[in-house]
């Protein structure tokens, strides 16, 4: 299954892209031409976002029993999301999840608690040379076919859009303070709503449940949550009883 969601990841977002960028008609002025372009760049945002969590279940080591092959697609899914270093995202992950939410040691928390200087932040952290240089020899590569406003729009704009997703419901939702001592992990979680989950971030938005259970791929973690929420009810009924 973690080999299987990754290809149609992957195969929904190329085929999507390629249909926008060259096949999507586009430019007429209308308002339902709007429209449409609009719907599809919210589709491709999502599968951008598709792309991170995807990368990010190969840095748990979820998309394959094989750590060669977790780190090809991570690899794979990291670049092509944004010319993101694997290498890094790992790196950074693994402190965040040894240190979540703290003030200093957590590399994907800042002490401002602030959305716009976290995300700033947040983006800056990852942002490398090399990222800069793939980005801009791709976009230049692709304007040689393709329309230059087409790129910013159904390719740009999406990735910004699938960032801001990731960073929301999956980084700033999640454990920004206040910290109490019911929160595991300094983690919280959106309420119980698996069709609301997937659609906002791929289950990402159970926050608590992934760090409490790392190693679960993002389409398995509604069944953490049913079993906390079932392990949570069942304990409060036997203090009641």
């Amino acid at each position: 299954m973690g080999l299987l969601s990754a290809a149609i990841i992957i195969t929904l977002w190329s085929v999507h892209l390629w249909w926008m960028l060259v096949r999507m008609p586009f430019g007429s002025g209308s308002i339902f031409d709007g429209v449409h372009a609009a719907v599809h760049i919210l589709i491709q945002g999502y599968l951008f976002t598709g792309l991170f969590i995807t990368a990010h279940d190969a840095i748990h080591g979820t998309v394959s029993r094989s750590r060669r092959i977790n780190t090809i697609i991570g690899t794979v899914c990291a670049l092509l999301f944004a010319g993101l270093s694997y290498r890094r995202l790992s790196q950074n992950h693994h402190l965040h999840h040894a240190h979540p939410a703290d003030d200093e040691r957590d590399p994907d928390f800042h002490p401002s608690n602030r959305f716009l200087p976290w995300f700033s932040a947040f983006m800056r952290r990852y942002a490398t040379i090399w990222q800069f240089v793939f980005m801009g020899a791709a976009f230049n590569i692709l304007k040689i076919w393709i329309p230059e406003p087409r790129l910013w729009l159904f390719w740009v704009v999406p990735a910004f859009l699938g960032a801001l997703q990731l960073f929301t419901i999956g980084t700033y939702l999640p454990h920004r303070k206040p910290h109490s001592h019911d929160m595991p992990h300094n983690a919280r979680s959106m309420r119980l709503n698996h069709a609301l989950a997937m659609v906002s971030c791929y289950f990402f938005g159970y926050h608590t449940e992934h760090h409490l259970s790392p190693g679960t791929p993002w389409w398995k973690l509604w069944r953490v949550k049913e079993q906390r929420q079932g392990a949570m009810h069942d304990h409060r009924g036997g203090e009641l009883s």
